[in-house]
């Protein structure tokens, strides 16, 4: 029996979710349309901490990518101050650490309006849809290109998704692209390098099998039969 909530607690729900997405869409578009962090700032500070820079870099990535600077530029740079290979687990480790911060940051600000707005048994059955396949959902998200992953990583928070599935799950599904930026990064002015060559086809081969797994999922959505209603016991006289 679907639960139906007074259209007052929902009218809170819905305008709490509201405020939080307005709050996210308005970080966005300062930090990565309107570009208020001067990059090239960050890159400088970063390199002044000298052999402790990588240890410097994890965190200051992790929360500038969390406020939305796109992740490309961040691997990029990565890829340039560490190299292709320090460079690759400095990015990582700093992906994982910003679905960490957003998925947290979700969980609190929009999880009670995402339950108040959609009802407790439906959220309910999504729990459970999560708990038996949260984790790759976020790999698979992590494998499609073209999708902000500090957005995506808020909405899983708000839909539930726990931590160690948001954190193991970046680290799968960030670990090729991780690869592909920042080894582009390090190639800057030898884009005829080897090095690039293959950043570009580890980067072909992973939006392929994103965007695979992507129509695939849908269908499997869009197919999956509705279960039957419940028939109610009769009532005993």
């Amino acid at each position: 029996m679907t639960e139906h909530l007074p259209a007052p607690s929902r009218r809170r729900a819905a305008a709490r979710l509201g405020v939080v997405v307005l709050v996210l869409a308005v970080l966005f578009y300062l930090v990565a349309v309107r570009r208020v962090i001067d990059i090239e700032e960050v890159r400088e500070l970063i390199r002044a901490a000298g052999p402790l820079a990588p240890l410097v870099f994890v965190p200051v990535s992790a929360l500038l990518a969390a406020v939305f600077v796109p992740g490309t530029l961040l691997a990029a740079m990565s890829g340039l101050l560490f190299g292709p290979l320090l460079g690759t687990v400095v990015t990582l480790c700093s992906a994982v650490g910003t679905a960490a911060i957003a998925g947290l940051l979700g969980r609190r600000a929009g999880r009670s309006s995402a339950r108040g707005l959609i009802g407790a048994e439906r959220s309910d059955r999504i729990d459970a849809q999560i708990a038996r396949g949260g984790l790759w959902a976020v790999v698979g998200q992590r494998f499609v290109p073209g999708i902000s992953d500090a957005m995506a990583s808020y909405v899983f928070g708000a839909f539930g998704v726990p931590l160690w599935q948001m954190v193991a799950g970046s680290f799968i599904g960030s670990a090729p692209r991780a690869f592909v930026y920042t080894a582009l990064g390090a190639s800057i002015g030898e884009f005829s390098a080897p090095l690039a060559y293959t950043a570009i086809g580890v980067w072909c081969v992973t939006a392929g099998l994103g965007a695979y797994a992507a129509h695939r999922g849908y269908r499997m959505w869009r197919d999956r039969p509705v279960p039957d209603p419940v028939a109610e016991p009769p009532v005993s006289s």
